[in-house]
């Protein structure tokens, strides 16, 4: 099985990933180990928390991991030659790379999970984690209102794509003009942030765009603590990393009670653990 778009997966899929991440945190002894199994890695020397919790988690499971530049993919041999040669040697194939097209292309000739570690368009893993972390403190996660304050980007498309699959309550806020698409059952667009907050449980964040970073656009949308006082009791704050405070977020809701960010992203390598093993067993 592979896993390039979360709006691929059912509801009753996600929650099987959640209970085996589950059984790896719990290190329940019936996990299946990743011995002797080798996974192929594209990853940029850019990235952090991903390529560590995906090399670190398969390492910590017995497998091993060899890392490539995600330009490696990028040559004029065809795709669908570089992936049967690799399937020679490899149990499975981790991509972060900005053209989702790519991953999908290896996908269609692959008999190996192909796992899509962030593009420009999605970043499903990351995604999963913060449900899965939301999931676990949150009981009542289906009732609460998730707010996504700012642009379309690869992180709101994809809350967006995981609030239709897990019938989720999903409001974006931002400047007009950079909706996400138009309003359905669980999907709403707001440009005033003040009447949101009030009825907002989770506040969500990514980085801005350069077109964004105004001070007009900054003083409007800007997540404080002033603002986070003004969502419901027992809010969240987690804004996607790398964040930049004094832009999407500012420095004292950063430091407050309200934000999670760290704590979300333990359980980033338990996901991914859990959708590595998901991705061999169907």
């Amino acid at each position: 099985m592979n896993i390039l778009r979360i709006a691929d997966l059912t509801n009753d899929q996600i929650d099987e990933i959640f209970d085996l991440a589950d059984n790896i945190k719990n290190r329940n002894t019936n996990v299946p180990s990743l011995d002797g199994k080798t996974f192929i890695l594209f990853f940029p020397e850019s990235s952090i928390r991903t390529r560590i919790t995906f090399e670190k988690g398969i390492m910590d499971m017995g497998g091993r991991s060899i890392i490539f530049p995600p330009e490696a993919l990028n040559k004029k041999e065809r795709l669908e030659d570089v992936i049967k040669y690799i399937e020679n040697w490899a149990d499975g194939v981790i991509v972060r790379h900005t053209d989702i097209s790519t991953i999908i292309e290896l996908s269609k000739y692959a008999s190996i999970p192909i796992i899509n570690a962030m593009t420009s368009e999605n970043h499903p893993c990351e995604i999963l984690t913060d449900l899965y972390t939301i999931t676990r403190k949150k009981l009542n996660y289906k009732e609460l209102v998730y707010t996504f304050v700012g642009p379309a980007s690869n992180i709101s498309r994809t809350w967006m794509e995981i609030a239709k699959v897990m019938d989720l309550n999903f409001i974006q806020v931002c400047k007009r003009g950079f909706e996400l698409g138009k309003d359905t059952q669980n999907y709403i667009f707001q440009t005033e942030l003040q009447s949101v907050l009030p009825v907002s449980d989770v506040i969500l964040t990514d980085s801005l765009p350069r077109s964004l970073k105004t001070e007009e656009y900054i003083k409007k949308y800007q997540i404080t603590l002033e603002r986070m006082r003004l969502t419901k009791p027992m809010s969240l704050l987690n804004p996607c990393p790398p964040f930049f405070r004094n832009e999407e977020v500012s420095d004292d809701a950063v430091s407050s009670e309200y934000f999670v960010g760290y704590d979300f992203k333990k359980n980033l390598i338990f996901v991914q653990q859990a959708i590595i093993l998901y991705c061999l067993t169907h």
